[in-house]
């Protein structure tokens, strides 16, 4: 009898427990409030292992959802005209002006950079992998003691194919990756929202294309094109000779605070970017790609490539991958010892570029407070042991 009650209790707890799997999986926790800890962001962690492939942003339910959706309207509808932009090959109004600051807050980012970069603050790199270390002297984490750095190791923006036609050509065979130019994966963005270069024409369309049977048929001809004034080579010299003149002439702490405005400036205009174009990355290697579908240059050297014939496994890039935050440890005092690497759990991370320019005299910013542990108070090397 007793037996029986006790399997009746512990059934009754189970279905509870599958009706509202919430309350258990939350109880012991304060509720949040709204508005509250809107900044937390925890110190992020790579990678387990190199073969490991990266998460998906959308889950792979949605996006097999997506696909069945998708194959149900083609079925219904043979011909119809694409009328969402930019998927109709015309461009969005409202990020023309968006792609703009961004192009020029990259220029503002990298002349910063150059100010700062080894002449206020030193960047140490290490001689056998990627880490780096902004201070005077490399922390004894990881052995980081090597060379000093350039600015390629602050930031990092990877290079992509440029599309001269996004939609009827949006993508690059393996025969012509030596005839079609690369630059930054950012300025292809720029590029694609409304951007004019001189050294990279594109196509602009005034009417939408058509989608007939699962191809995309454009009926427009090219001296109907939309005209959009292009960079002008001189004037973009003379900017970039102001904004020098304009660097050389603030002080130090006045860069740093400028250098970082630019930072913030890029993040967010591509993260409103990234929400109308779309933008591909490998999962298993940093190659990225700006258009509907990734390039098919046999260029992967990561794991499995040999199972795809050095194909890339393309999915859906995030804003780290257009725009590689390079994580440091953050140095509280940049005169103090080195970083011991028995209190690596008490430090906190930041960008790089953050990094630097709090330690040349901005303020830190509210986004990586709580990345950076500020609130952590680390204790002495002979106190570890009493630490919990």
């Amino acid at each position: 009898m007793q037996r029986k009650l006790i399997w009746e209790v512990f059934r009754l707890k189970r279905l509870h427990f599958r009706l509202n799997p919430i309350s258990y999986l939350s109880f012991g926790s304060s509720p949040r409030l709204d508005g509250e800890d809107e900044f937390y962001d925890d110190v992020p962690k790579p990678r387990r292992r190199k073969s490991e492939r990266k998460p998906f942003p959308t889950p792979m339910k949605v996006l097999i959802r997506r696909a069945k959706e998708e194959r149900e309207l083609r079925k219904d509808q043979l011909c119809k005209i694409v009328e969402e932009a930019p998927e109709n090959g015309l461009l969005v109004p409202e990020l023309v002006e968006v792609a703009h600051r961004v192009f020029k807050a990259r220029e503002s980012l990298f002349n910063g950079l150059s100010k700062l970069v080894n002449v206020v603050v030193p960047i140490k790199r290490c001689r056998f992998c990627s880490e780096v270390h902004v201070g005077d002297v490399g922390h004894e984490i990881r052995t980081c003691t090597g060379p000093k750095s350039g600015i390629e190791d602050v930031v990092y923006f990877p290079e992509c194919f440029h599309l001269h036609d996004r939609v009827k050509r949006p993508r690059v065979g393996h025969d012509e990756r030596s005839r079609v130019k690369r630059l930054p994966a950012i300025v292809e963005l720029c590029i694609q929202a409304g951007l004019g270069l001189e050294d990279y024409p594109t196509r602009r369309r005034t009417k939408p294309v058509y989608w007939i049977e699962g191809r995309i048929e454009d009926f427009e001809t090219e001296t109907e094109e939309m005209e959009i004034p292009r960079g002008d080579k001189r004037a973009d010299e003379s900017s970039w000779i102001d904004q020098s003149h304009n660097m050389e002439e603030k002080s130090l702490s006045e860069v740093s605070v400028t250098t970082m405005n630019s930072w913030f400036e890029i993040r967010s205009g591509v993260k409103k970017l990234m929400e109308k174009y779309t933008v591909q990355t490998c999962g298993y290697c940093p190659e990225v790609q700006v258009g509907f579908n990734g390039h098919k240059v046999r260029m992967c050297r990561a794991s499995k490539h040999q199972s795809r014939n050095g194909l890339h496994a393309w999915q859906e890039a995030t804003i780290d991958d257009i725009v590689g935050p390079n994580y440091v440890w953050h140095v509280r005092d940049p005169n103090g010892s080195a970083l011991a690497n028995d209190l690596k759990r008490f430090y906190g991370k930041a960008p790089a570029v953050v990094e630097l320019c709090v330690q040349a005299g901005a303020s830190v910013p509210d986004e990586y407070r709580s990345m950076m542990r500020l609130d952590v108070i680390s204790p002495d090397l002979d106190e570890v042991d009493l630490v919990a």
